[in-house]
């Protein structure tokens, strides 16, 4: 078991006063990044990068997202103790660790079998419980569906239909949306049964989100 040292925990209270001047200001969510020990998430070997406000590889192509991309998104959910949540792109896990520290009902789904795995044995080690898949994300859970938030972790080229159907009167989707080199954030809100809206925010990039409605399958236009 890796340990959780006076300087790792130091480490992350500056990492939060970085995501605070950066322009975080949900104090549930900056005290999930401060408590979740992100270097859990990396090879002993790369300490000094866990607590650096960057992306960093994990294999299979994929990285773990920069800790401001990571609250940004968890901000934009408007997250709350009672929402069921679901999460597209497991990938090391540290995401769905930081939702699980506002909200115990999380869904998550990964793509990547050997992601997923090794995501499952992470959750496992250190006794966290999220409801965990293997399978595309891009097509949400329909079977635990509706959800009353859903992120999506991944660089999307269009919003997928079945996420929209798959939130609540009231849920919201977070999901980056546009091309392989950057993507609009979007927070996409269910206001009626056929009825939604959108708010637009920065552009970021993402690894991309595969899958039917990603950018290896055929549900484009």
């Amino acid at each position: 078991m890796q340990t959780d040292s006076y300087r790792h925990k130091g480490m992350r209270r500056a990492l939060v006063k970085l995501l605070r001047e950066k322009g975080i200001r949900d104090e549930r969510v900056l005290a999930a990044i401060e408590t979740v020990p992100r270097h859990y998430f990396f090879d002993k070997a790369f300490l000094e990068q866990a607590y650096q406000d960057k992306a960093f590889p994990i294999g299979e192509g994929q990285t773990i997202s920069q800790p401001y991309t990571v609250a940004f998104q968890t901000e934009l959910l408007l997250l709350k103790p009672t929402d069921k949540v679901l999460e597209i792109g497991t990938g090391s896990g540290y995401q769905c660790t930081i939702l699980l520290q506002i909200t115990p009902n999380v869904y998550t789904i990964e793509y990547n079998r050997p992601l997923y795995e090794k995501a499952r044995i992470f959750f496992r080690k250190h006794g966290l419980n999220p409801h965990t898949f293997h399978g595309d994300g891009s097509q949400g859970l329909p079977a635990h569906a509706p959800f009353d938030k859903i992120i999506v972790t991944a660089g999307a080229p269009i919003v997928p239909k079945e996420l929209l159907k798959q939130l609540t009167i009231g849920g919201v989707l977070v999901i980056p949306v546009g091309d392989e080199q950057s993507q609009k954030m979007l927070r996409i809100t269910r206001v009626e049964e056929n009825e939604f809206t959108k708010e637009e925010f920065s552009n970021f990039k993402f690894v991309p989100l595969l899958g039917r409605s990603g950018w290896d399958g055929g549900e484009k236009f």
